[in-house]
């Protein structure tokens, strides 16, 4: 009777176990936190200079300068995944060096030159959004 009740402890246990590992292998949707930033308080920035737009995994990129009241200021943007913008008609050409463009931001909280990027008005005066409607949060699914 004692050999039989191991084995059934032994036999629950596995199981148990083995059902542990079965849940952490189900995917879950993936997201990225956007409380860095002032989620919802849109900024304008005229004027700014592209410096670099990295097309990247998991996000997009844009660095841009700006004349400020001290001179040159380097400021970077994240952006949405290439997937993302790709489907809504961006690609990795969409911005170049040197390209003259009106933006707008959240901004981060920490105060750093930078922020998420929301809109870009290119040099031809089209307007492009990186959401699709400004209510849109990328770490909350369906919003």
């Amino acid at each position: 009777m004692a050999q039989t009740t191991k084995s059934a402890l032994r036999l629950g246990l596995a199981v148990l176990m083995s059902s542990g590992l079965a849940l952490t292998a189900i995917p879950s949707p993936a997201h990225h936190s956007t409380a860095m930033f002032n989620w919802g308080k849109e900024i304008p920035m005229t004027g700014a200079t592209v410096e670099r737009w990295d097309w990247t995994n998991p996000h997009t990129f844009l660095y841009v300068t700006i004349n400020g009241k001290a001179g040159p200021e380097h400021w970077a943007f994240e952006g949405m995944s290439p997937n993302h913008l790709g489907r809504i008609g961006w690609t990795k050409h969409t911005l170049k060096p040197g390209d003259k463009i009106d933006l707008t931001y959240y901004a981060l909280k920490d105060g750093r030159k930078g922020g998420f990027n929301v809109t870009i008005k290119l040099p031809n005066g089209q307007v492009k959004k990186q959401l699709e409607s400004p209510g849109t949060r990328p770490d909350q699914p369906g919003s």
